[in-house]
């Protein structure tokens, strides 16, 4: 990944420009529909400037713009210069969707049952544990990696430890999310994320020290992305970022999401952790939207948006550093993944819907199965995670144990069910996707 092009000193041109200057500067910079976006430098030089600018005159008068809307959050960078931010006028619009959907009722019929909601959570908490660990590096495949959460089992590598902390982590949030952010809860947070994943157990849950200073980059290219701050200051600037999140000490209201992402930033710029800093600061945006409301974060994940493209989540954070510490540019990149995030949301929940319906049809012109595997097919696609017995096969349909064992063993020959041994008995539970098996079915004529 290059390092964005540094923009050119904007101060410096509007000081050099005489007052005609200054007023063609406002006057003829607009964010026109090349800019619609909130573009950095690096991307802006390669567009047509307004007539009568240079392309660094335009830049200049922009930034004169953007600096006049600018806030402070309270975090500094290592030269002691503020961090600050605005909310563009398209993104005002994103944050209205996000209240409408994350903290509103509007899914909420698309959720109508307590299990239907507990299936969902699992499934993106687990999604989540994945791809979060993905993005640091962890290589388990999502099959393998789903496997071991569904199932229980031990991890047998790092990496898939790695996935088992983000998951219990994930799930602790909820829990979590009531609790005044501290050095105290961000140490536990962590500590639950790296357990037996550091070299030293010791390092887990505290401050990395003046001895574990380390730089961010690129070894093979000789590039350096990010000098953390020194161990030394890290206590005071955790203090003053738990303050940021706990209450909003700063002048001028900020909406929570936009704390919530600016909390995500402030984590991974202070890289507090000998490891684990990334995973972290996900973990804290996620606590902070429980924390604000935002009860439809459990149901997406957005490390999966982040690792279709960790190039541009890490030029986020670049776009920054390197234009006047702007955290609008990593702002707007986190509201377009949580949009994102939620609408995909959406789809997933309007295609289970239309599946339930195709499913309840498909299942009654199945010519292979009898009535009482028609009734727990349409049971199974409303309940992908129930389990069956012959017991309780045999006593709700009225039958002998021969039937109901020839009923759930022609099932798991299909194909449908899939049989394992609990304790001492024998218990079947639907396949992955089968709303998907019973279609190959209708199309093959069984």
């Amino acid at each position: 990944m290059k390092i964005p092009k540094s923009p050119p000193d904007w101060r410096q041109i509007l000081a050099e420009a005489n007052p005609e200057g200054l007023s063609r500067f406002f006057r003829l910079s607009t964010e026109s529909a090349a800019t619609d976006r909130y573009h950095h430098w690096d991307k802006l030089r390669f567009y047509k400037p307004p007539a009568g600018l240079t392309r660094e005159e335009w830049w200049a008068a922009l930034k004169l713009r953007r600096a006049s809307q600018y806030q402070s959050v309270g975090l500094i960078d290592k030269k002691g210069k503020p961090f600050v931010f605005l909310v563009p006028n398209f993104a005002h619009k994103t944050l209205h969707r996000i209240d409408q959907h994350a903290g509103g009722e509007l899914l909420m019929s698309d959720l109508p049952t307590e299990e239907t909601r507990s299936h969902r959570i699992v499934s993106s908490l687990i999604e989540e544990a994945i791809t979060s660990s993905q993005l640091e590096g962890a290589a388990v495949t999502r099959e393998v990696a789903k496997k071991m959460l569904r199932t229980g089992r031990d991890p047998v590598s790092k990496d898939e430890r790695m996935i088992l902390n983000n998951y219990l982590t994930m799930r602790e949030l909820e829990r979590l999310k009531d609790e005044p952010l501290s050095e105290g809860l961000v140490f536990e947070i962590h500590r639950m994320i790296t357990q037996h994943t550091l070299k030293e157990e010791s390092q887990a849950g505290r401050f990395r020290t003046n001895q574990e200073q380390f730089d961010i980059g690129n070894d093979f290219y000789d590039e350096v992305y990010h000098v953390p701050p020194l161990a030394d200051e890290l206590p005071e600037r955790l203090y003053r970022m738990c303050e940021f999140a706990n209450s909003g000490t700063s002048v001028s209201w900020i909406h929570p999401v936009v704390r919530s992402i600016v909390l995500h930033f402030w984590l991974a710029y202070d890289h507090p952790f000998i490891d684990g800093n990334g995973r972290t600061a996900r973990a804290l945006f996620y606590w902070s939207m429980l924390r604000h409301g935002y009860w439809l974060v459990e149901f997406v994940t957005i490390s999966r948006i982040l690792n279709r493209s960790p190039g541009r989540y890490y030029k986020a954070f670049l776009h920054t550093e390197t234009d006047d510490n702007d955290l609008t540019y990593f702002i707007v990149h986190q509201l377009d993944v949580l949009q994102t995030a939620i609408d995909e949301l959406r789809e997933y929940l309007r295609r289970k819907q239309h599946e339930m319906v195709d499913g309840g049809s498909l299942i009654k012109r199945l010519l292979s199965v009898n009535l009482r595997q028609r009734n727990l097919l349409a049971h199974a696609l409303r309940h992908p995670h129930a389990e069956y017995s012959f017991a309780i096969h045999r006593d709700y349909h009225g039958i002998s144990q021969q039937t109901s064992r020839t009923d759930l063993q022609s099932l798991a020959d299909l194909g449908l069910l899939v049989r394992s041994k609990v304790g001492r008995e024998f218990v079947y539970s639907p396949v992955e996707n089968l709303i998907d098996k019973i279609k190959e079915f209708e199309d093959n004529g069984i």
